[in-house]
């Protein structure tokens, strides 16, 4: 979980977080709730509005959970590492960890989670004719049910990355036996009707229904970035395809002793070089790693007297990889991990440190022969 997300808890193991952007659309589902749909559907107190307000978006939430737990599930059937599920602004997003094996394996996971939303929308059908007269209960199951439902639906689209749109990714994966260019032109399709679902929105803005207009066109342009998004992303893949640490990695690591105060680290190789991470030794033995994080967690104040060995990541915990290792498995490490540079070892042999500007470098040097 990154510091913009709040952390739930796990389930099943995996995860839960809760992105910042959340509380904005609790705050507006509520309202929106509390003063139009329940005032509608029955008569009572203004405070009953807003509990129930709050507790529908609660439990509309939990259902995005157990739409992104379905994918998760079937991921981990076909070996795929869920890393964690983050609710936020939009809904929910299961990051995957791993790459996907096969198309086939991308629409069983794809598919998954609409029809979580489907079982939900019907279960909560069920509740609803089971609420009988006690109309708060029948107002709460009757949203439930609808809002899955078209959630299940909505997610359908074919709009990359929507499931729909992965689900329409692998069939032209499945047909083309071509990952890169199934993802280009399932994007294409999505930017389309991305832009489509922008024009619409726009339109009804000048047509009288801003507010639900503006939603539409805010919608279409998430997808929009979103497509985009997904495009740079698998261009970086193909990039970093068949690449190690070693064609990376820096060899002109800094090494300082393990009794150097943070003040004197800082002085003269962060701000008078520019390092980013520092490889602490004592009599030629590598004792642990030193990175900007490590310093910013020790107040400024206790920079003169707190040594290097007292802030630094001991070796025996300390995250390594080998120069072998693939860039696309070490920044999936960095990642997983949190950090933005490995130490680079071979046994007890430091060979070098990888940072994530050190794989842009290298990025860019590719681009450039590339365009040759």
């Amino acid at each position: 979980m990154n510091r913009n997300t709040l952390s739930l808890g796990r389930i099943l193991g995996i995860p839960i977080g809760l992105d910042y952007s959340w509380f904005l659309i609790f705050a507006l589902l509520t309202w929106v709730l509390a003063t139009g749909y329940y005032p509608n559907e029955f008569t009572g107190q203004p405070t009953q509005y807003w509990i129930l307000g709050a507790a529908t978006v609660i439990l509309l939430f939990a259902s995005v959970v157990l739409h992104e737990l379905g994918h998760s599930v079937v991921a981990r059937r076909y070996k795929v590492s869920v890393h964690s599920i983050t609710l936020f602004v939009f809904g929910g997003v299961a990051r995957i960890e791993t790459a996907l094996p096969s198309a086939k394996a991308e629409f069983w996971i794809a598919l998954a989670g609409p029809v979580v939303s489907f079982i939900l929308a019907i279960f909560f059908g069920m509740l609803e004719s089971l609420a009988g007269a006690l109309a708060p209960l029948l107002a709460l199951f009757k949203y439930l049910a609808y809002v899955n439902g078209t959630l299940a639906l909505f997610n359908l689209i074919p709009g990359f990355p929507l499931d729909g749109g992965r689900i329409f990714r692998a069939f032209v994966w499945a047909i083309t036996h071509n990952l890169r260019r199934a993802t280009l032109i399932a994007a294409s399709l999505g930017r389309f009707i991305a832009y489509s679902l922008i024009f619409l929105g726009v339109w009804q803005m000048f047509t009288g229904n801003f507010v639900n207009g503006l939603w539409i066109a805010f919608i279409g342009w998430f997808l929009e970035s979103a497509a985009v998004s997904e495009v740079r992303q698998q261009t970086f893949q193909d990039l970093i395809a068949g690449h190690q640490v070693a064609a990376a990695m820096r060899r002109d690591y800094t090494v300082v002793d393990s009794g150097d105060t943070l003040e004197q680290l800082v002085n003269e190789h962060i701000l008078g070089a520019g390092r980013r991470s520092l490889i602490v030794a004592q009599n030629d033995q590598v004792m642990g790693l030193l990175t900007l994080r490590d310093l910013k967690e020790i107040p400024r104040t206790d920079w003169a007297t707190t040594t290097a060995a007292q802030a630094m990541i001991p070796v025996e915990r300390m995250r390594r990889i080998q120069p072998d290792t693939e860039l696309k498995d070490a920044l999936r490490e960095m990642d997983r991990d949190g950090v933005n540079q490995l130490p680079v070892m071979v046994g007890d042999q430091l060979q070098g440190v990888l940072g994530r500007d050190d794989v842009i470098s290298l990025l860019r040097t590719i681009a450039e022969f590339n365009r040759q």
